[in-house]
């Protein structure tokens, strides 16, 4: 009789086996394989395509080569660098766990999952990989693809989102997880949601557990894993303030640490055009009639923000100087602060010159 015990082992032995002939073994971070490699490209992969991280990998590592460099870097440095790749928080977190792995651990990443989830931004299965592939320990991972391997190839219903579905899932991960071979199947198991099990397109004929895939049996891989439930994004608008100076320079300001965009620079923002007066007076800034250029709008996983751009030509400014949350700065100069992609859009478009924004610049 088959037991629990022999399928799971026999699961892990089939991936493993594919993993041998098929799996992706050149990526960067899987070569000169450190904790600190496998712990960057596991926050920087998340929610994030492979093909968007590695140029992004590449970059940050040949900045900051080490768990130390990273620790005395400046985070604005950190957060430029991470410009383009969204969810900042992830580049804040990486930059507060550096600096607690040197002041905490001596400079040497911990060994045990539990240890690894006391630092910012690191959860279960990304502490699980780290433990894995680059301490070679048992540990178990369930990130997105994980899910979707799992929750086909055992029929688990519902969305993972949710505590019942979610640990369920952990509990398969878990005993899927061999006592051998710790990194090659952490390695094979994302390998295999990645290029294979797909959402949209799983590629069943090739994949190593199809044979007692209970999705691929039931014809219902696009049923697993359950959905999260739609609901309409709410729509936030705001005013940005695109004040530019006799010198050719715009004002930024930089965000709180915390909330959306933090630590970023980015126009100043307002909730209305009657508020900008005030906020001018405020920093003793005088300009010429407004311009409004178009609106548009940058989606949020949680929410749309519309935002309309408008221009302002100043004629004096005496007050910004003393705020270090604000700074005058060349559009095509932005070496080592962070801005988000729409500012940045905007910025290079200022730069170069770009349609409206050329013309309302010609014009100061």
């Amino acid at each position: 009789m088959t037991t629990p015990t022999d399928m799971t082992a026999e699961f892990a032995s089939r991936l493993l086996g594919w993993f041998d002939s098929h799996g992706r073994k050149d990526l960067p971070w899987q070569q000169g394989i450190t904790p600190y490699r496998v712990w960057l490209s596991e926050i920087m992969l998340q929610q994030t395509q492979v093909t968007t991280v590695i140029p992004y990998f590449q970059r940050f590592t040949a900045h900051y080569p080490s768990v130390e460099a990273l620790a005395r870097a400046e985070v604005d440095d950190v957060l430029h660098l991470w410009t383009g790749l969204g969810y900042y928080a992830r580049a804040r977190n990486l930059h507060k766990a550096a600096r607690q792995i040197l002041s905490d651990f001596g400079g040497q990443f911990p060994a045990s999952v539990d240890a690894l989830c006391s630092l910012p931004g690191i959860g279960r299965s990304t502490a699980g990989a780290i433990v894995s592939i680059a301490f070679g320990k048992r540990a178990a991972i369930l990130d997105g693809n994980v899910k979707r391997v799992l929750a086909r190839h055992q029929a688990i219903g519902g969305w993972p989102g949710t505590p019942a579905v979610h640990n369920a899932l952990w509990d398969i991960a878990e005993s899927f997880t061999p006592q051998q071979r710790h990194g090659d199947y952490t390695q094979a198991i994302m390998d295999l949601g990645a290029t294979l099990c797909t959402r949209g397109k799983p590629r069943c004929q090739d994949c190593p557990v199809s044979a007692d895939c209970l999705a691929r049996i039931g014809n219902q891989q696009r049923e697993f894993p359950g959905s999260k439930p739609r609901t309409a994004l709410p729509v936030r608008s705001k005013i940005w303030l695109i004040l530019l100076n006799q010198a050719g320079e715009v004002l930024l300001e930089k965000r709180p640490d915390s909330g959306l965009w933090g630590g970023l620079w980015t126009f100043p923002e307002t909730e209305s055009r009657s508020e900008l007066p005030s906020f001018c007076h405020h920093l003793s800034i005088a300009t010429k009639p407004a311009t409004a250029l178009p609106a548009r709008r940058h989606t949020f996983s949680h929410f749309h923000l519309d935002y309309q751009p408008v221009l302002h030509q100043v004629t004096a400014a005496t007050g910004v100087a003393d705020s270090p949350a604000y700074q005058w700065v060349n559009p095509d100069q932005l070496s080592g602060r962070g801005t988000p992609a729409p500012v940045k859009q905007l910025l290079q478009e200022l730069a170069a010159g770009h349609h409206s924004l050329a013309s309302n610049l010609q014009a100061g």
